[in-house]
């Protein structure tokens, strides 16, 4: 670019050569041309010698004008580029046909100094309908091939990280079209690069998951979302199997914002979904476990009061008020085996009640309370409450509820035996109805939480509880359509909130969520 004091010499120099000659003139005007040019220009003559040279190359080389012009080529280039390239039969060319030469790149090292790359043209220049000299172009290039080299140093680096990934990672165009498909793709669905380029991504899908692909796809296009898409679509594979895969698609964007595609990134769901089975089994292999060693517990100690009792019955010379006795404990024995099955099977066979009524929640509290309100007193518990006066409806049993209510009471009285507070609360929203009991007691073990609901599992003392007095809660709740929440804390006391669907004036049950 010609600056301002470049601009006032020029505007000199045109006023001093009005008074020029006119080759003088011309010879002047195309100096200062030259000169304006950001590439090296030298002009040649058939005998390799130089005839101008313009203020880029003179500094470039570092050279002046004395050691330049009138000298030829290989006085002026280093060796190295003479003997290496084509320069000078390009030059001797261009003097024979007259033609241009096509650019051409020169690359060169000076001694202790880093590689340069230079890109080169030569021009005839036509005289009186023949060539008299020809002019050579040279353009420092070697910032812009190191940086070409450096983007395809990191598109290389990049095409090799998605390639080596075990995850399928393919992009599409908009409008959903497959651009790219790594090796992994290929692997997992056995479709090769050329197959399904061009092609529809959402074609390779499930048909019951396109609906959810499509909208993905259109949310990312649309721009509505700067978050990821996520979801699970299964793959399906040139075999016709349906591969489960977790897709986190993400919008390839312009530096303007604007969408122009999209990458998704894969991940074949096939191993751990058989680990999780795995795991699911060996759960359900451990719950049983638990269970069977419960149910030998609880139900040995009644049959062996039978077994006793049936002994001491075989014997001749007893009274009849201890054979009695021995009869009566054989009956209690089996009735309390007959309600642990009982408690048990209402666990594990959670069903639907169909004989569910709409009941009013607000004396269904009042006479639990009024049970359990000298147990209370006696171990020195205050016990508060807080009941809306109107009628609170849901559908169910009264009874069974009054069991869950009892239940949760009656744990919160036995983790509070130096006494302390419990309060009962009764809410509802437009949702749902929740019951919370709180107590001051000493609280349930964070790595207990999850185990308070499992048959048999009880931190009493032993012959002070089965173990499934929060299991049968569980089971009754969630056969009312609701559910329990617990909070607790070490010496911090503990929180139980039944849920339970509110019931309309019209008789419609809510969801509890």
């Amino acid at each position: 670019m010609v600056g301002q004091s470049d601009n006032s010499r020029f505007i000199d120099s045109a006023r001093g050569a009005l008074e020029m000659p006119s080759h003088e003139i011309y010879s002047k005007l195309y100096a200062m041309l030259v000169d304006a040019i950001p590439s090296s220009v030298l002009l040649v003559d058939r005998e390799f010698r130089i005839l101008s040279t313009n203020r880029n190359f003179l500094e470039r080389s570092r050279r002046s004008s004395a050691d330049t012009l009138g000298r030829k080529l290989h006085d002026v280039f280093p060796p190295g580029i003479l003997d290496h390239t084509n320069i000078l039969f390009r030059i001797q060319q261009a003097f024979s046909t007259n033609v241009s030469s096509h650019g051409e790149r020169i690359t060169y090292r000076a001694p202790g100094l880093p590689m340069r790359f230079y890109y080169y043209r030569i021009v005839p220049f036509m005289w009186d309908g023949s060539v008299e000299s020809v002019l050579l172009l040279l353009d420092d290039v070697t910032e812009q091939v190191l940086l070409s080299e450096e983007v395809r140093r990191v598109e290389r680096h990049l095409a090799s990280v998605v390639e080596s990934a075990r995850d399928i990672v393919l992009s599409v165009t908009i409008d959903g079209r497959i651009l790219t498909w790594n090796t992994a793709a290929e692997q997992l669905s056995g479709y090769s690069l050329q197959e399904v380029r061009d092609r529809h991504f959402i074609e390779y899908c499930a048909s019951q998951h396109r609906t959810e692909v499509e909208a993905a796809f259109e949310t990312l296009k649309a721009g509505r979302s700067i978050r990821s898409q996520i979801g699970e679509w299964h793959l399906i594979t040139r075999t016709g199997a349906a591969l489960p895969v977790s897709w986190v698609c993400s919008p390839m964007r312009t530096d303007g914002g604007e969408t122009t595609g999209i990458v998704a990134v894969g991940r074949d769901l096939t191993e751990y979904r058989k680990l999780e089975m795995q795991l699911v089994q060996s759960q359900k292999l451990a719950a049983l476990g638990v269970m069977a060693g419960g149910i030998a517990h609880e139900i040995r100690n009644p049959l062996a009061i039978c077994y006793s009792a049936a002994q001491f019955l075989m014997e001749d010379d007893i009274t009849d008020e201890f054979r009695r006795e021995c009869v009566e404990d054989i009956r209690t024995g089996i009735n309390k085996t007959s309600v642990i099955i009982e408690n048990l099977l209402r666990f594990a066979r959670p069903t639907t009640r169909t004989d569910l009524a709409p009941i009013d929640l607000v004396p269904v509290i009042e006479e639990t309370l009024q049970l359990i309100i000298n147990q209370a007193k006696v171990q020195g518990i205050a016990l508060h409450w807080e009941i809306p006066p109107s009628p609170v409806l849901v559908k169910g049993i009264a009874n069974l509820i009054q069991q869950v209510l009892i239940n949760i009471l009656l744990n919160a009285i036995n983790a509070m035996p130096d006494g302390g507070t419990m309060k009962l609360r009764l809410e509802q929203d437009a949702r749902d109805i929740r019951i919370r009991v709180t107590d001051t007691g000493c609280g349930i073990p964070e790595s207990d939480i999850d185990k308070i609901f499992d048959p048999f599992y009880t931190t009493s003392a032993a012959g002070k509880g089965t173990g499934l007095g929060l299991s049968i809660c569980y089971s009754i709740v969630k056969e009312h359509g609701g559910k329990i929440d617990v909070q607790s804390a070490i010496d911090g006391g503990s929180e139980f909130t039944v849920y339970l669907p509110r019931l309309d004036a019209a008789g419609y049950m809510s969801s509890c969520k």
